[in-house]
């Protein structure tokens, strides 16, 4: 069974950095393309950021463009997400999820595509 565990949440001011991570077990973490999204209290849940199975191709929301990456680490089976210049409109639980291929770039963004979530972890940013 897929067990997604998220780290690195906290408090921060705007402008700090933060990076968080997701360690995959129970599952070929290698060959699924995984994400992050997140969801600000009250609102639904939005895509954050995408990365392939093999870290080839990599897609962002509009919000996060040019402040966040994503990578991974296929051989410790963890996923990142740096985020710089972080924004009070940032704060949010943040999930990661394993998508149901390698390559889910056609439809990245829908939730769908996501079989696997991790609980979440809490970002907030303050002014």
């Amino acid at each position: 069974q897929v067990q997604l565990v998220e780290s690195g949440g906290g408090l921060v001011q705007a402008g700090d950095s933060l990076r968080l991570s997701c360690a995959a077990s129970g599952v070929a973490f290698s060959t699924y393309a995984m994400g992050w999204f997140r969801q600000p209290q009250g609102k639904e849940r939005e895509f954050v950021a995408y990365i392939a199975s093999n870290g080839g191709s990599t897609w962002y929301g509009e919000s996060v463009k040019g402040r966040f990456t994503i990578s991974r680490d296929n051989a410790k089976n963890v996923v990142y997400l740096q985020m710089n210049s972080l924004k009070p409109e940032d704060t949010a639980v943040y999930f990661c999820a394993q998508a149901r291929a390698y390559d889910v770039s056609w439809n990245y963004r829908s939730s769908s595509q996501y079989t696997a979530w991790g609980q979440g972890t809490q970002v907030t940013v303050s002014s």
